[in-house]
């Protein structure tokens, strides 16, 4: 007996729309491959003698990051950002006796400074596993209440391109080479580094985005695949 005039048979789309199910979940995942984290939210990165209910531990501990992630440092010039893959340097909230190799000076304070200005300093991940940040100033007073804290860094989508071979002739950002000025600077990004902004902003392409972003007609594409997956799912 054949089937009535309202009966629609799918059976042989059903490949395709599996097929296309599967693309758009591959692509959704890559869309938001590398993001810019703003460490401590909007209490900056600051002891907790400065800012009580900062929790830098507890924050990191609600993140996933991987390479090429960026870690936004919203402070001022009586914090410095230290990042280490040391973890005695770390215990010890000290870094004058670490490897260049492995512990890098994002930004210095300067204690005798009267008017401390704001700073805001990208810190790319750039390996896997532990690393290690803390603010060393005052004999390392700072670390010792609060300003610290540890991520487990996964490999993710990789480095990009972008971050994976930075020049050879590039002085550290710790190296005695790295500026001329003894006071912290108003901004530290790296050169390859184009407008960071905090993750999980509700603001759209015109004012940046915490993932990598896709050509509109890409995205009009995911769009038709998922309204597809969710025809053939009814």
């Amino acid at each position: 007996m054949g089937h009535g005039s309202g009966y629609y048979n799918t059976s042989v789309l059903q490949p395709f729309t599996i097929v296309s199910c599967l693309l758009l979940l591959s692509f959704s995942g890559s869309a938001a491959a590398y993001k810019n984290y703003t460490v401590g939210d909007s209490l900056g990165w600051f002891d907790t003698l400065e800012k009580p209910d900062v929790n830098y531990q507890k924050w990191a501990d609600s993140k996933n990051f991987s390479l090429g992630d960026f870690l936004i440092f919203n402070t001022d010039n009586n914090h410095s950002i230290i990042q280490t893959y040391n973890s005695t340097t770390y215990k010890l909230c000290d870094y004058d006796d670490a490897l260049q190799n492995d512990t890098i000076q994002w930004s210095a304070a300067d204690p005798s400074s009267t008017a401390p200005h704001p700073i805001s300093v990208a810190v790319p991940l750039l390996k896997e596993g532990m690393t290690y940040f803390f603010s060393s100033d005052y004999d390392g007073e700072q670390c010792n209440n609060g300003q610290r804290f540890k991520v487990n860094v996964t490999h993710g989508q990789g480095l990009p391109k972008s971050l994976q071979d930075p020049p050879d002739d590039a002085p550290a950002p710790n190296s005695p080479d790295f500026g001329s000025d003894d006071s912290a600077p108003e901004t530290i990004v790296p050169a390859n580094f184009d407008h960071p902004v905090e993750e999980n902003s509700d603001k759209d392409e015109a004012s940046g985005s915490g993932a990598i972003s896709f050509d509109g007609r890409f995205n009009g594409l995911l769009m038709l695949l998922q309204i597809v997956c969710i025809i053939f799912k009814l």
